[in-house]
């Protein structure tokens, strides 16, 4: 009976380690491409929102760089005024120290002369705020030369910070870019779409003025692959596509996708009209609209400049330029 047991024992055993074995190898089983599919999708839309958010990062660089030229192209004069004030009040001191303050003053009140004493006093008051403008003059321009280097140094400090977050963000993406590329090679044999032509988005819509400007460039640019942080002409990332489109029709565009929902004027969806902007769930995303219910984006990482219908994700509103 010692025996049995032992047996029955060891079969339980068994019989839990084997239940304990097999859903660690379901788990090790790879994704079907379908699943690899989704988690593409999945992984190529938060990696849009963190090149967004990368865009959004370099444009306050540029403008914090724009800020510290101003400053500095108004510290260099304020710093030449200054120099010119203590070279005065450095005269008035040197004059006072020679011919001694009380006895300027005494010759001028002593009678004598063909000025009048009314006269002399009047000098004498003239010079005293001659002498008080030079010294406030020269306190007042050290007051802003220091008020603007504080804010010179304020801004050049935060563009380090930035430039930092700017570096950890583009390692970052790089990462991601790196394993997006890989999952794409194992689902498709490539790691990026093969490089498509313009005419497979047919011909674009009779639009007049710079909104038809701007949608034929984007319609030359379908085909062409993503690129994050580009705006062509060789490869784009969402906002770089609706910033070139319209740059070339004289418009300025920031790179960023939240940038360009707050540089253009709101509108409804019945208003939409070709080249007007579409803006994603997060504004993380954006897209031009070319009429039709279409738009022409760059998608994400590995994928093409493309032209498909609008309703690709929620819409969080429309832009016109």
């Amino acid at each position: 009976m010692s025996s049995l047991r032992i047996l029955l024992r060891s079969l339980a055993v068994a019989g839990l380690s084997v239940a304990l074995l097999a859903p660690a190898q379901v788990a090790r089983a790879e994704p079907t491409p379908a699943e690899l599919t989704k988690q593409i999708e999945k992984s190529s839309t938060e990696l849009e929102r963190i090149v967004e958010s990368y865009n959004n990062l370099n444009e306050d660089i540029k403008a914090n760089k724009a800020t510290a030229a101003k400053l500095q192209a108004r510290i260099g004069p304020l710093q030449e005024q200054a120099e010119r004030s203590r070279a005065d009040v450095g005269l008035l001191a040197a004059t006072a120290y020679k011919t001694g303050g009380m006895r300027a003053a005494a010759a001028l009140l002593e009678p004598g002369g063909q000025a009048s004493l009314p006269e002399r006093l009047g000098t004498l008051d003239q010079l005293t705020r001659q002498r008080q403008r030079v010294i406030t003059g020269f306190t007042d321009d050290q007051r802003r030369l220091i008020d603007q280097k504080t804010r010179l140094d304020a801004t050049l400090a935060r563009e380090a910070v930035q430039a930092k977050q700017l570096k950890a963000a583009k390692t970052r993406i790089e990462a991601d870019l790196s394993d997006l590329y890989e999952a794409r090679r194992k689902a498709y044999g490539r790691a990026t779409e093969a490089p498509g032509k313009a005419s497979s988005a047919g011909t674009p819509p009779a639009v007049s003025g710079k909104a038809g400007v701007a949608v034929r460039y984007a319609y030359g640019a379908v085909g062409k692959p993503y690129g994050y942080g580009n705006d062509g002409p060789g490869s784009y990332d969402c906002s770089g596509l609706t910033l070139a489109a319209w740059r070339t029709a004289g418009k300025s565009l920031p790179h960023s996708a939240a940038r360009q929902w707050s540089a253009t004027t709101r509108i409804s969806r019945s208003e939409l009209q070709p080249g007007d902007l579409v803006f994603y769930s997060g504004l993380g995303h954006v897209a031009l609209y070319v009429g039709s219910g279409q738009i022409i984006d760059a998608p994400s990482a590995g994928r093409n400049v493309s032209k498909r219908g609008m309703n690709i994700m929620s819409i969080a509103g429309y832009g016109r330029v």
